[in-house]
């Protein structure tokens, strides 16, 4: 099976701060097409999120695709709070780097 990774097959990955407590990330797709080979593929789930943001399953907030917009969301709990000491990314837009190079099973439709 050929692997394409995510940001080859997908329009939009990106993460942004979701209050001072939570990140949310959103990978959209412009095709439908698109859209359900990479929902119906297995390769984004709850544990893979987990896996790809070293999470505990009680930081995972909401996992879900999302139809009418043609996408996948999901937010994660921040570790310590937005502007807080320590805190490297208070807009939560440089946290989406580890969905690109997701692999999914290439998309005839891509």
């Amino acid at each position: 099976m050929t692997m394409a990774r995510l940001r080859e097959i997908a329009d939009v990955i990106r993460s942004k701060n979701s209050g001072p407590f939570e990140i949310t990330f959103d990978v959209i797709f412009s095709d439908a097409a698109r859209y359900r080979h990479v929902r119906d593929s297995g390769a984004l789930t709850p544990e893979t999120v987990l896996a790809l943001y070293g999470a505990d399953a009680s930081d995972l907030l909401i996992c879900m695709f999302f139809e009418p917009a043609l996408a996948f969301k999901f937010t994660l709990r921040r570790h310590g709070d937005q502007g807080g000491i320590g805190e490297r990314d208070t807009f939560g837009a440089q946290q989406h780097a580890p969905l690109m190079d997701l692999e999914v099973p290439e998309c005839k439709a891509a």
